[in-house]
């Protein structure tokens, strides 16, 4: 009671805890959560490394200059305009992705109304949109080894793929297994702005995540106990993922966060 201040107020226990798992939207609103956030996870980890590597090894300068601006722009597109694409681009009418399917024959699609299509929207658009940035710390780390070992490895007789293989992807993997362990650390963390906009009555069944539902029953229904506990709940499986991933790391190799 926000009137008789936390010590003032009636200790709940482990009551709106009880509530939200025995709740029938609990587990779909969980399976959706970890749905999306460990597609995300398989899908974008794999990608800012690929383009990393890939921008590391371009021989000319002002194409890598060029492709790195063009792949890092996307990041600096709000949330807001970005569904705002994706409306005009998947539009079932005028969306030139519809466009084009019709120009073959097929029948229009509704992306961002049938729920089979959402997670895979809202991931590759993730992607695209974060991928350019996020390989800026894996250049950065390529930047740092010695181009002795190559110059070694040439003389050897190591093409350019072994020694990608041998050098550059063995150089980057203390970074990686650290923002692997923090991306873990935000498993339960879908971004709430992005599910939001492109939330709607037909789609909900399958867009309805933690941070959403947080939010309709915090704020608009004024359930801010049980949003609380809901939020608290969201945290601890956070930190467990963040413990467990860093000890699994620390025990196969000597890379960890601790």
């Amino acid at each position: 009671s926000p009137s008789l201040g936390i010590w003032g107020s009636p200790w709940a226990g482990t009551k709106w805890f009880e509530l939200f798992f025995t709740s029938p939207r609990f587990v779909q609103i969980l399976k959706n959560t970890l749905t999306i956030s460990i597609y995300s996870l398989i899908a974008g980890f794999p990608m800012p490394i690929i383009l990393a590597i890939a921008l590391h090894n371009l021989t000319s300068i002002r194409l890598k200059k060029f492709a790195q601006t063009i792949t890092y722009m996307p990041h600096f597109i709000s949330i807001v305009v970005l569904v705002g694409m994706m409306s005009a681009f998947f539009s079932p009418r005028s969306g030139f992705i519809n466009t084009i399917i019709q120009t073959f024959g097929y029948e229009p699609i509704y992306f961002m109304g049938e729920p089979k299509w959402f997670i895979h929207l809202y991931v590759w658009s993730s992607i695209w949109q974060n991928a350019g940035w996020g390989s800026i710390i894996y250049m950065a780390a390529l930047s740092s080894v010695s181009p002795e070992l190559h110059e070694s490895a040439i003389i050897d007789g190591a093409n350019k793929l072994q020694r990608i293989w041998h050098i550059d992807i063995p150089s980057i993997v203390p970074t990686m297994i650290i923002l692997l362990i923090l991306n873990f650390g935000q498993i339960m963390n879908v971004g709430f702005e992005k599910v939001f906009l492109m939330q709607n009555s037909l789609n909900v069944n399958v867009s309805e995540v933690i941070s959403t539902y947080t939010y309709k029953i915090g704020l608009i229904q004024s359930e801010y106990s049980y949003s609380t506990a809901i939020g608290l709940f969201n945290n601890v499986i956070n930190f467990f993922m963040v413990v467990t991933v860093n000890q699994i790391a620390r025990t196969f190799s000597e890379t960890s966060l601790w």
